[in-house]
């Protein structure tokens, strides 16, 4: 999705019939439907998925109505400012997720009580928009996160052998990564900042906190259908 978000932003003809954005609408339908098609998503992934994109949608309306980011070219697919591709972006996240538990067979030592994480989850996401209104608690959030998830580590096997790595670790290695496909978005125009609206600056590594905490929604949101495992033993 990243690739065509950069490709298209070089080689898209001004003068065709068919919107950039709306193309990606239709590729990203097409690759879900591939990933399925081929069995390298399952539909039980996909159903999880969907809530992806219907959670990623909502936040993005939201969000361009108060102006935190838009969406410059125009388009037939979209529900007011949003093209209807932002929400397979957040899908790609929980896609990804999804099919690296599975294949890596990831487990977890010493994964907090269940109810711990959903309470992280449902304040991000509600933080997301209350912070318009209300005071931003998101460093209170990162507190709670490093409090629940301290002691957790992820156990994964990409060879013949387990390894590991902290969660809280891997969660801002993922941040980070999404930071950077971000600067390539926003640089291929597929959505624009407030300071980028006269040219494209590096987005704000401030935005990585943001990211941090949408890893932590998604994670628990997958872990409807890959719920977590422990790790049968220490290495």
């Amino acid at each position: 999705m990243l690739a065509l978000l950069v490709v298209t932003s070089f080689w898209w003809p001004q003068d065709a019939s068919l919107a950039r954005y709306d193309f990606l609408v239709l590729a990203a339908v097409g690759l879900q439907v591939f990933l399925l098609a081929t069995g390298l998503e399952r539909p039980r992934e996909a159903l999880v998925i969907a809530i992806f994109h219907l959670v990623g949608t909502a936040m993005e309306i939201f969000k361009t109505a108060h102006g935190s980011w838009t969406y410059p070219e125009e388009s037939l697919l979209r529900i007011g400012g949003v093209p209807l591709f932002s929400g397979f972006m957040y899908a790609c996240v929980g896609s990804f997720m999804a099919r690296i538990i599975r294949l890596m067979e990831i487990r977890f030592d010493f994964y907090p009580p269940v109810w711990a994480p959903w309470i992280l989850a449902v304040l991000a996401y509600a933080n997301f928009f209350t912070h318009h209104y209300l005071p931003d608690i998101r460093w209170g959030l990162f507190a709670f996160s490093a409090l629940i998830f301290a002691r957790t580590w992820v156990v994964y096997r990409p060879d013949l052998r387990d390894r590991r790595m902290p969660l809280l670790a891997a969660a801002l290695l993922t941040a980070f990564f999404i930071w950077i496909a971000e600067n390539l978005g926003t640089y291929a125009s597929a959505w624009v900042y407030p300071d980028q609206a006269d040219g494209w600056t590096p987005v704000s590594l401030a935005k990585m906190g943001s990211w941090y905490l949408l890893i932590m929604l998604s994670f628990v949101l997958v872990t409807l259908v890959h719920p977590p495992r422990r790790a049968e033993r220490a290495i």
